[in-house]
């Protein structure tokens, strides 16, 4: 995995046997795709315009396709490791689509582009959006979390690994900016956030060249604009959407700081030192 947004301070830990050198250098030569694959992973929804022929997929068969990809990357264990987090990930987003009513698809998986879940919307209002944005991460996260018993079990750095790469692909979902599901959280607190969510992707382009980041830039921008200005255009519809009680905003707020609170001190422990000799 790429370098975190944030500095980290983990803990001095000891010196690596080969097969840990071996790993960390595999991570190191894999950072950047794997940082712009968390980006794609994260909102892989944001092309369905663009692939709608992928509703002929089976979600088994393409997992099987993406863990062949990713295997080309990273080798089998941590390919498959990594379809699961994204699995799990997404089934947040159905389980809760389901919740609220909605029809909603079971994930299908796109090769370096993540996975997608089709619905024909995410709610009756901003809160239930929330609600099914938020989901995703939230199981996300337990999935992550799930990989640290068997590292403990196991002392297998591949656990390890998979955990933390889960606790980021969570974390950057949390960018607050539409098609990301911190974009879906604002809706139902503060849309205005949407602008700060795009400067964050602008400084992620920076950071991680990529120019499929400029596609979702281009998304961010687009999707932002059209329901920032519908939100002030302030029609009847409109204001109903968003007429989230302070209670709401206040649960989604908790759950949304908690999660980013949650995912970093989780990114912290389960940081691999790299010794450089």
């Amino acid at each position: 995995m790429a370098e975190t947004p944030t500095e980290w301070l983990p803990p001095v830990a000891p010196e690596p046997q080969p097969a840990d050198q071996a790993f960390g250098e595999k991570r190191r030569r894999g950072g950047g795709i794997l940082a712009a694959l968390a980006v794609l992973a994260a909102k892989g929804k944001a092309l369905l315009l663009l692939l709608p022929k992928l509703k002929l997929l089976t979600t088994s068969g393409s997992m099987l396709v993406s863990i062949g990809a990713y295997t080309l990357i990273w080798g089998w264990q941590f390919a498959v490791g990594f379809v699961a987090l994204l699995f799990v990930h997404e089934m947040g987003h159905v389980i809760q689509l389901r919740r609220e009513g909605i029809k909603a698809s079971a994930p299908v998986f796109i090769p370096f582009m993540g996975a997608v879940v089709w619905a024909k919307q995410l709610g009756g209002n901003a809160l239930a959006e929330a609600r099914v944005g938020l989901a995703g991460p939230v199981l996300g996260s337990i999935g992550a979390a799930l990989c640290l018993p068997l590292f403990f079990l196991t002392d297998n750095n591949l656990f390890r690994a998979l955990a933390f790469t889960g606790f980021f692909l969570n974390l950057f979902n949390l960018v607050p900016v539409v098609p990301f599901d911190g974009g879906r959280a604002m809706a139902a607190m503060v849309p205005a956030m949407w602008f700060v969510g795009l400067a964050m992707v602008v400084a992620a382009i920076f950071i991680f060249p990529n120019p499929i980041l400029f596609l979702f830039l281009l998304f961010g921008v687009t999707e932002t604009w059209r329901r920032w200005k519908a939100l002030k255009a302030g029609g009847p519809e409109q204001q109903s959407y968003y007429a989230v009680s302070r209670r709401g905003r206040v649960l989604v707020a908790i759950v949304y700081l908690g999660l980013i609170a949650a995912l970093i001190g989780g990114m912290y422990a389960t940081h691999l030192v790299r010794h450089i000799p």
